[in-house]
């Protein structure tokens, strides 16, 4: 889209506009390295870089660390610690306006039940829960983003128990949220998060466990749809490959696994470094930020993000290839295909080494990327295709092998009938059971809900009615989440019942 049409697009908003001109200006200029591989594959669609623009001048993904700025505040904003319930959520409303990422909005909002527990007492809950409400609708109204997202957990808090009582209330896409669960979660907070979730799609369930370990036992936070990254730090860049597109250029499988997959795992690393190099050498955002300057972010707690979609598609064709009919999700010569596909690019990405960091230990991470609205045939991450989809149990077992390769997010999203409300502890116990056989994320939401999660991020059903009326949506997302239902049957997963 060149300027002039973004200037007379009426469906997007005002803001929607800045940010289309401020990409489009990005985009009119060359000046990152690459090979005549990465130019031919990101010409055919196979190397995607999500949107990133070609001159990145911001990591993709930050997560500030919020507890330091609760305890201390912030110089730069002239900010000082907070007192109270209100000038606590006011205090983060205003620090959340300056924290960049891809969107230009933030994708990370904290633990936002434990920065604002010590505010709250058994006496002032009332007014907390209006505080905190009027905080949830404030982040919708102005972060028209829903890849913004706040997490919640391990720990039950009176805080944590207010914000699911308003988000269930509220019924607001924005923010993404997720529940941190281990064995110090109460199963009342477990509760009323499904409960919640059955509402109004949220928060997910992480393993918070398998999260810890990833990172050794550092700060982690989930962002974005569903993306485990260190807190204090975050990605600079997320690049993911297209691997339905990818498997049509092999002969054979042994081909594909031997020759097609190495060679393209080892420039798109190229390519991610080379995205990296820019932001750190050329971009001035770690000289000059005031994240940086005060400590909320460093920029050794930075990575990069190799994303992949399509295996379902990857594994099928290779399959045909082969005389073999199997196909992944119910075909276990198909899901041992995928499973190898996925430890390759794991061995590949551990012995690759990034010369922009100062850690020569510190590895890119796996991220099974969600798609975007634009993907048609190419099904998220390692998901089964819609329309395939076994029972739950047997889906479960299907995909816990692939989640430990995933440091930084990987995830299914179950549909469950209304009746399901009479019961939730039925969905923990699915949970509980699927995180003991090695799932580190699991997302969900009611048949019934207007808040759906499309991919990664939540969309109102309602709001896309609208855009399909043509009128103009506050959020972005909802533009996204139209495309994504009408190319990737997003609405048509298998009701669980």
């Amino acid at each position: 889209m060149n300027i002039l049409e973004i200037i007379k697009d009426t469906n997007i908003t005002f803001e929607q506009r800045i940010l289309g001109l401020a990409r489009a200006a990005e985009n009119s200029i060359d000046v990152l390295e690459m090979t005549d591989y990465v130019k031919q594959y990101r010409e055919e669609g196979i190397i995607c870089d999500l949107f990133e623009g070609n001159a990145p001048y911001r990591p993709r993904y930050i997560l500030p660390d919020y507890n330091k700025f609760i305890n201390e505040g912030c110089n730069f904003l002239n900010i000082d610690p907070p007192a109270d319930i209100w000038e606590a959520t006011n205090n983060l409303l205003m620090f959340y306006k300056h924290v960049p990422s891809i969107t230009t909005m933030p994708v990370y909002l904290g633990n936002i039940d434990y920065l604002l527990e010590k505010f709250v007492t058994d006496e002032n809950k009332d007014e907390c829960y209006r505080a905190i409400k009027l905080f949830l609708k404030h982040i919708d109204t102005t972060i028209t983003d829903s890849f913004c997202h706040a997490n919640i957990g391990p720990r039950e808090t009176k805080a944590g128990m207010l914000i699911l009582k308003a988000t269930k209330e509220l019924e607001l896409p924005t923010p993404n949220l997720t529940l941190k669960y281990s064995d110090e979660t109460t199963n009342k907070l477990a509760i009323e998060s499904i409960d919640t979730a059955l509402v109004t799609a949220k928060p997910s369930f992480a393993k918070d466990s398998m999260y810890k370990e990833d990172f050794g036992g550092n700060e982690y936070g989930i962002v974005s749809c569903y993306n485990g990254l260190e807190v204090g730090g975050g990605a600079h860049t997320l690049v993911r490959v297209r691997l339905g597109k990818l498997s049509k250029k092999a002969t054979n499988c042994s081909d594909f696994m031997e020759n097609i997959l190495p060679r393209l795992a080892n420039e798109m690393l190229g390519y991610i470094d080379e995205r990296i190099r820019f932001i750190i050498e050329e971009s001035v955002f770690f000289q000059v930020n005031f994240l940086v300057a005060e400590g909320f972010i460093k920029k050794e707690k930075f990575i990069g993000l190799f994303g992949i979609v399509g295996l379902a598609e990857c594994v099928n064709h290779l399959m045909e290839l082969e005389g073999n009919t199997g196909r992944f999700g119910s075909n276990d010569q198909a899901n041992k295909l995928g499973e190898d596909i996925v430890k390759t690019l794991t061995k590949i990405l551990k012995d690759h080494r990034c010369k922009h960091f100062e850690d020569k230990e510190k590895k890119h991470l796996l991220h099974s990327q969600v798609g975007i609205e634009t993907d048609a045939g190419e099904s998220p991450g390692c998901r089964i295709p819609i329309g395939e989809e076994p029972e739950i149990f047997e889906h479960i077992v299907q995909s816990s092998p692939f989640h430990k390769y995933f440091a930084s997010g990987i995830g299914d999203i179950y549909s469950f009938d209304e009746t399901y409300k009479k019961n939730p502890q039925a969905i923990l116990d699915i949970i509980k059971g699927g995180f003991n056989m090695g799932l580190r994320f699991f997302s969900m939401y009611g048949s019934d809900c207007d808040v759906v999660r499309v991919t990664g991020y939540l969309v109102k059903k309602s709001e896309m009615e609208k855009l399909d009326c043509g009128k103009v949506v506050l959020r972005d997302t909802t533009i996204l989440g139209k495309g994504a239902r009408d190319n990737g049957r997003v609405l048509e997963r298998k009701l669980r019942k």
